[in-house]
């Protein structure tokens, strides 16, 4: 590839993107506290909400890491343009790694398998834990197979990222063959260790239920969140060169086409859950929708289906929506806020028979955000916004040299 586009093109990221990451470590700081202070004086709520929000920001990283091996596979100038966007937001799992530690602090609090047996009411659940937390559901386990997912996860950014960056420098080895070789099969492990990850740690919060697509569901929602949350990025460098000058229409649209399929696949597969559970009208498999659609609960279940997606949908079915950054990132912002609500939706019932929201489901998720983006956009700021010598820089930076 010709070096020509590369010396014209200041790839280097704008300040502002430092500008919002001490924003960002601030907001993390002053909600932190806040939090802390929640975790002595209500402990309860707080571990909940901090499952909460780990779950919504763990969702945008591996979603993101699902993306760019998608896009490794494929090819296209969409998956280019953002692609340190997503290399950024996949580098953020060591932290994640280590904000995992207050769940596994608080895993006597939040899961009923992990509290003596001798302290649940219910006989037949006592009975159906006895069989299920000699095998599966022991606390060991659960931290063991937790190390085991992060250093699949780990290694996988670690050799996506190392390639990437090789691709900064003349005179780069073409890595294509070598991306294509890790993302194959770190898409089988990504599905089947996302998968095992929310059985441990969302699904087993009510252990006599299970669903064998619930891994799936969360997984969507993860690479919702995530092409959600690379809108959002690059509206915000938009403004400024030289992502103004590289990100074009056809690139914007195509991002819409990825939250208009995602969108439609996470439908599919929440209403594959629920109509094989009511057709199948078992007692031990509808607690999940009772619980959910009793108590002020089903009224969040409504909000969910119109607004994470029949009106999402909707709007993703203008060509002219799609292809304008500032009004589809608008919506992007939303389904992450929807993102949120369905997460909420999933975890809160299983402790409140009767509609809840605390102060500790709005403060902690802030304070996880805000150190996530923090360390996101210093990752960011950390490389230049393209790998200019791979080989598929070339779909964006000749357009953006001839433009």
């Amino acid at each position: 590839m010709s070096a020509a586009p590369v010396n014209q093109l200041d790839l280097t990221p704008p300040p502002v993107v430092k500008t919002i990451a001490q924003r960002s470590l601030m907001v993390g700081v002053v909600f932190g506290i806040v939090a802390v202070i929640l975790a002595f004086m209500r402990p309860d709520e707080f571990y909940r909400a901090y499952l909460l929000g780990f779950m919504c920001w763990l969702g945008v990283s591996l979603g993101s890491m699902a993306i760019l091996m998608i896009r490794h596979l494929t090819g296209g100038g969409w998956g280019v343009v953002i692609r340190r966007i997503l290399g950024a937001a996949m580098r953020t799992v060591p932290l994640l790694a280590l904000l995992f530690i207050p769940v596994i602090l608080g895993i006597h609090k939040l899961y009923i398998w992990a509290q003596p047996l001798e302290n649940i009411a219910d006989k037949h659940l006592r009975e159906h834990l006895e069989d299920i937390t000699k095998t599966y559901l022991t606390t060991n386990g659960f931290i063991l197979r937790a190390v085991f997912y992060f250093a699949i996860w780990n290694l996988l950014s670690f050799l996506l990222s190392k390639w990437s960056k090789q691709t900064d420098h003349a005179g780069a080895r073409d890595n294509t063959d070598r991306f294509k070789a890790v993302a194959g099969p770190g898409l089988i492990l990504y599905g089947f260790t996302i998968s095992f990850a929310a059985i441990d740690w969302v699904m087993s919060l009510d252990p006599s239920w299970i669903s064998t697509i619930f891994g799936l569901v969360v997984l969507i929602g993860q690479v919702l969140s995530a092409m959600c949350f690379a809108v959002v990025v690059e509206r915000i460098l938009f403004n400024y060169k030289p992502m103004s000058e590289m990100l074009k229409p056809d690139f914007v649209h195509d991002h819409g086409k990825w939250m208009l399929t995602f969108i439609m696949v996470w439908a599919y597969f929440n209403y594959s859950q629920w109509l094989i559970i009511w057709a199948g009208n078992l007692p031990a498999e509808i607690t999940y929708y009772l619980r959910r659609l009793n108590g002020g609960w089903g009224y969040i279940g409504l909000i969910i289906v119109i607004f994470h997606f029949a009106i999402p949908f909707g709007l993703l079915l203008s060509r002219p929506f799609k292809r304008n950054i500032r009004k589809l990132v608008w919506l992007a912002v939303w389904l992450m806020l929807m993102r949120y609500l369905d997460l909420f939706w999933i975890i809160e019932p299983n402790f409140s028979r009767t509609f809840k929201f605390t102060l500790a489901d709005a403060v902690v998720p802030i304070a996880i955000g805000g150190f996530w983006l923090a360390y996101f956009f210093r990752n960011l700021g950390a490389l230049p916004l393209l790998p200019a010598y791979d080989p598929s820089a070339v779909e964006v930076l000749e357009p953006a040299h001839h433009h």
